[in-house]
């Protein structure tokens, strides 16, 4: 494994879990600052259930009921999370150090073999078949196998040394966040701001993108803001600038003021719709950012990267016992890319119809003010934003979205 990020300590916990020879690179040490992940729904929740993690309030997990959503008038919408059969009805917080550092333990803990300040420059190819045998990093360290999982985020320089170029028809995302010490630390929702505006709301600018606010329960906070955009490019916007010109607007009390920052603004890319595909080639796997894993609906990633990853283990490990090298253990492999595109292809499809919809803050603006109001349209619209339906059972809306996501073709 490539990265040791959620999707590659994902990937290595379950392969390792299973009795194979797992080795995991990473370039820096662990705890390591990441940008966005420390609010998780109830989908990231499923998986760290499968993980064997302890994600009790004892082990330091925050719990939340559900989301907080301020758009479209004064007082806030509070729409607890779904109570369905196929994910819990809880979300968690943890901030991202504490979390890549627990996964990589626990991975480490089920015998995979870390190798921390490695940093991979590039594949080995076998120049016979093509394939990729291997990885050299930049002290000149090889490490050979008969599968290489790419989990190394957003610019991939493994994906890139085996000619995988990230796809300009699918939308890019930006996140910026920062750390504030806040009186709200305890709060036990998530909240989505889906109208940003630098002053008094309807009576100031309306800023492009949405934020969130993270309740982390140790007396801090993690506000941020996206934005989206239905194809890549280089926007001449200053997203460091808009969070604060946000944050400025938020009631003092609430402590999103610099006096009050903990650390720097930081912000990161994030990739979206499958914008690097195949996801398997030539014995490389691409798991979470790597193959742009991203939901162009809410920007969530760490889901879908601890996801893929557990998909991306039952191929690798069917492979394993049929045998790498035959042409069935190849048939496995290639099974995972058919197997990500009938699980999110149609969801992610239909997330690039919503963001060239409300890319831009009037028609967002538009959407708020006259969607929010209705519980039932509401309810249904967290449901599709969110990612959690029952996709086997479950109510009206449950077999509209899985219909729905069955019918439009795969991203």
């Amino acid at each position: 494994m490539v990265g040791a990020g959620p999707g590659g300590s994902s990937t290595a916990a379950h392969l390792a879990a299973r009795g194979l020879d797992v080795v995991l690179l990473d370039k820096s040490s662990f705890p390591r600052e990441k940008v966005c992940g420390d609010g998780l729904t109830p989908r990231a929740v499923k998986q760290l259930i499968s993980l064997g993690i302890d994600i009790s309030p004892e082990n330091g997990w925050m719990r939340n009921k559900g989301l907080r959503i301020y758009g479209g008038r004064t007082e806030p919408f509070i729409l607890p999370w779904p109570d369905i059969a196929e994910f819990p009805p809880y979300g968690l917080t943890r901030p991202r150090a504490d979390f890549d550092k627990i996964l990589v333990d626990n991975a480490v803990a089920k015998g995979a073999r870390l190798f921390e300040n490695t940093n991979v420059t590039g594949p080995i190819i076998n120049p016979r078949t093509d394939r990729i045998t291997g990885v050299v990093t930049k002290d000149g360290r090889r490490f050979s196998a008969p599968v290489v999982v790419a989990a190394d985020g957003n610019s991939s320089r493994l994906a890139l040394g085996m000619g995988l170029a990230k796809r300009d028809d699918r939308p890019m995302g930006v996140a910026v966040r920062a750390y504030f010490t806040s009186p709200r630390s305890h709060d036990d929702y998530m909240e989505s701001w889906l109208e940003l505006w630098d002053g008094e709301p309807g009576k100031s600018n309306l800023l492009p993108g949405y934020g969130w606010v993270f309740a982390l329960g140790n007396g801090m906070v993690n506000v941020g803001l996206g934005t989206v955009s239905s194809r890549p490019g280089k926007a001449d916007v200053n997203y460091r600038d808009l969070l604060h010109r946000w944050l400025a607007s938020t009631p003092s009390e609430w402590g999103y003021r610099p006096e009050n920052q903990v650390g720097a603004t930081l912000g990161a890319a994030l990739p979206m719709s499958f914008n690097r595909q195949p996801a398997y080639t030539r014995g490389l796997m691409l798991v979470g950012d790597a193959g742009g894993m991203v939901s162009p609906f809410n920007g969530e990633g760490i889901p879908y990267a601890m996801e893929s990853a557990a998909m991306a283990a039952d191929a690798i490990s069917d492979a394993h016992f049929r045998g790498f090298g035959t042409p069935s253990a190849e048939q496995a492999l290639r099974g995972y890319p058919i197997r990500l595109k009938d699980e999110w292809g149609g969801y992610f499809r239909l997330g690039q119809v919503f963001v060239s919809l409300i890319e831009h803050p009037q028609v967002m603006h538009v959407c708020t003010k006259y969607g929010l109001p209705r519980p039932t349209l509401m309810r249904f619209t967290m449901k599709l934003l969110s990612h959690l339906y029952d996709t086997r059972r479950g109510d009206w809306m449950d077999m509209a979205l899985t219909t729905l996501t069955k019918m439009a073709p795969s991203a």
